[in-house]
Parts: structure tokens; sequence; C-alpha cells
């Protein structure tokens, strides 16, 4: 079983790692939760009948744990007021843009976090609305919500 569980979850690990990103601001606590993550896919792995895709489910339970675990303990939100040199290299530049994404995520709410992690990973609303437990229409207005809300966090 150990075999099947790593061979049906490694290909997905990244949606694990944008989770843990979404939640946590250190690489450490962000590989703690990853640990706790995987702990609990493995221990729902008996129960999984495969009626929805297996991204979905690891979503659902990556979700609830990163929300469980994070209401447990309250990380500090750590903010940097320096801002990086124009000529560094593009891909230092992406990675720090990715950073103040993830960033501006953190300060969302955990239903918020939620619902804008599933869309950047290109779930269809009917997905969405499987894994969060709400209508399609719903997801519109929220997204909608949280992505004007995301350009207010990023513009101050």
């Amino acid at each position: 079983m150990k075999d099947q569980f790593t061979d049906v979850i490694f290909p997905h690990q990244a949606l694990i790692h944008k989770i843990c990103r979404m939640y946590r601001d250190t690489p450490e606590d962000q590989e703690d939760l990853f640990q706790e993550i995987i702990y609990q896919l493995w221990k729902s792995y008996p129960k999984f009948q495969g009626k929805s895709k297996i991204s979905t489910w690891m979503y659902r339970i990556g979700l609830n744990t990163a929300m469980a675990s994070f209401r447990k303990n309250k990380v500090k939100l750590l903010y940097s007021d320096t801002v990086p040199d124009k000529n560094i290299v593009p891909e230092i530049a992406e990675h720090w843009r990715e950073e103040l994404l993830f960033s501006a995520i953190r300060q969302l709410s955990d239903d918020e976090r939620a619902l804008i992690g599933l869309y950047l990973d290109d779930f269809s609303y009917v997905e969405i609305a499987e894994i969060i437990g709400i209508s399609e229409n719903n997801i519109g207005v929220r997204l909608n919500r949280i992505k004007k809300k995301l350009k207010v966090i990023l513009n101050t």
C-alpha cells in the first residue's frame, strides 16, 4: 500500500506545496504543514473511494489540515520594508512577485485562501464547488470579490 500511496501522491505534491505556501510564511512552517498534510492523506487514503479526482481529494484534505492547524497555531506574519533592486535577475524578480502574491493571499480569510488557491490551480467552478461545498454561482461571485481584495492588498 505504501508504494501505491507514493505513486498516487508524488505527481500531485506541487498542489500540497502551494497550499503550504498560502497558509505559512516561513519555509520551516511550510515544511511542517507539508508533512502534516502527507500524514493526514496517509491516514485517509484507505477510505478514498475514487468518486472524485485524486487532486480534488488531496485538496480537500490539504485545505482542511491547513485551516485546522492554522487555528491551533497563530502564525505571526512578517513583512519586509525593502524593495528589491530593479536590476536583479529575472528569475529572482519572478520569485519575488510570487512571494508578494502568496503574502497577499495569506492576508485573506481561510475560505478566501481556499477559493483562490483552487482557482489558481485551474480547477473548474464545478470542481471548486464540490471541494468547498457551495454553489457554482457563489464561487464566481466570491472569486470576483477576492480578486478585487487582492488588487487592493497588492497596490498598497
